[in-house]
């Protein structure tokens, strides 16, 4: 590997990028509030990157940026890179349903092990999952072989955490760190005295735990909030364990309200915290912590293009978030042949683009960073 200079997302993305809220970057294409209605999406939901109705909303909003850059055929295939079997693998085969394409998909997660693809083949579409982003190199090849041209009727949709920025496998320790820093930040100014680092981050592993996603919904703002109570007192961890455990805790929304009987308990601060969390959660909104994620925001952007260029590769590595390059080099090389680009993130608006008070900072997809890969 080796570091190929400076670069932002949008240099090869450019913006037909949407976030968590699916509201795109490019104000002339239609998102989710305007889509809502036609699409049959409840007033509430902000559709997730795996289900049906998100591959709804961003295959019309695809079309939409089809047309805008006055091309008169539709899309027709679909590409897509991603770094998850489940999450992108999902989404992609979504995709090719709403949209009616054809379509191959790599998904790629880097490994120490020997160099190995598997291909997973449906009545939909073309997975090839890699354990090297280096074999990127030969998607093109492949696509070719399955009869999935790139050209004009072709979008390429990529996927941004931890494919684009952060390759899984490669660099995304990084991103999960700013996350984790984030949550730290915001429990220490919001506890004061009586944050303890060491049992946060006891309480953030055990509850990060696959045994809990019924309950936390694997939900990183849930889980902030949950251990910002904990931290507090209100609520003691045997309490809450045993809760979980015993089956009487089944959901976040039962959290919320036994806090909120215990509201006066709080602290000011943390009053306003939990009134917060709670008035977002009432509201559907899927990221409800939002001073967490806007701490998030802006430690990501802190550790993207922070270090010298002469900086050591591993260093750049394990410190930075940065570019892939295997990505970046056959997004631009399918740009040539004529393909749309489009950029997905689940990452929660509030921790992808800054807040109007913060001045200086730009949005991840404009912020730039050191590139590396093979």
């Amino acid at each position: 590997m080796k570091v190929y200079g400076r670069a932002c997302v949008q240099d090869f993305l450019g913006s037909f990028i949407v976030y968590r809220n699916l509201i795109p970057i490019d104000m002339r294409l239609p998102g989710l509030p305007e889509l809502r209605g036609s699409l049959g999406i409840p007033a509430k939901l902000t559709p997730r990157k795996s289900s049906p109705e998100y591959a709804r909303v961003v295959s019309h909003i695809i079309d939409r940026a089809q047309e805008l850059r006055g091309e008169k055929a539709g899309v027709e295939r679909l590409v897509y890179i991603g770094d998850t079997r489940v999450n992108d693998g999902t989404a992609f085969l979504n995709l090719l349903t709403s949209g009616e394409w054809s379509g191959a998909a790599f998904i790629g997660s880097e490994t120490t092990a020997p160099e190995e693809t598997h291909v997973e083949r449906s009545n939909r579409g073309t997975i090839l999952l890699s354990n090297r982003w280096s074999a990127l190199d030969g998607f093109e090849a492949f696509c070719r072989e399955k009869g999935i041209r790139i050209d004009e009727r072709t979008a390429m949709v990529i996927d941004l955490d931890k494919t684009a920025l952060g390759a899984r496998g490669r660099n995304d320790h990084v991103i999960d760190k700013a996350r984790l820093q984030a949550m730290q930040c915001t429990l220490s100014d919001l506890l004061g005295d009586r944050f303890d680092e060491t049992e946060f981050q006891a309480d953030y592993e055990r509850l990060n735990q696959p045994r809990y996603h019924p309950f936390t919904t694997d939900n990183q703002d849930y889980l902030a909030y949950i251990c910002l109570i904990l931290g507090s007192g209100v609520i003691a961890k045997d309490e809450l364990f045993h809760s979980l455990d015993s089956g009487k805790l089944t959901q976040f929304a039962q959290f919320l309200a036994l806090v909120d009987d215990r509201r006066a308990q709080l602290p000011s601060p943390l009053q306003r915290a939990h009134d917060s969390v709670q008035d977002a959660f009432l509201q559907g909104n899927p990221t409800p912590f939002v001073d967490f994620r806007r701490n998030e925001y802006r430690i990501t952007v802190e550790k993207m293009g922070s270090l010298p260029d002469e900086a050591p590769l591993e260093q750049l590595l394990q410190e930075e978030i940065v570019i892939t390059h295997e990505v970046m080099r056959v997004a631009l090389c399918y740009r040539d042949n004529g393909a749309l680009l489009f950029g997905l993130s689940d990452k929660p608006d509030e921790a992808s683009l800054p807040p109007d008070d913060l001045d200086g900072y730009r949005g991840l997809h404009e912020t730039e960073t050191h590139v590396i890969g093979g």
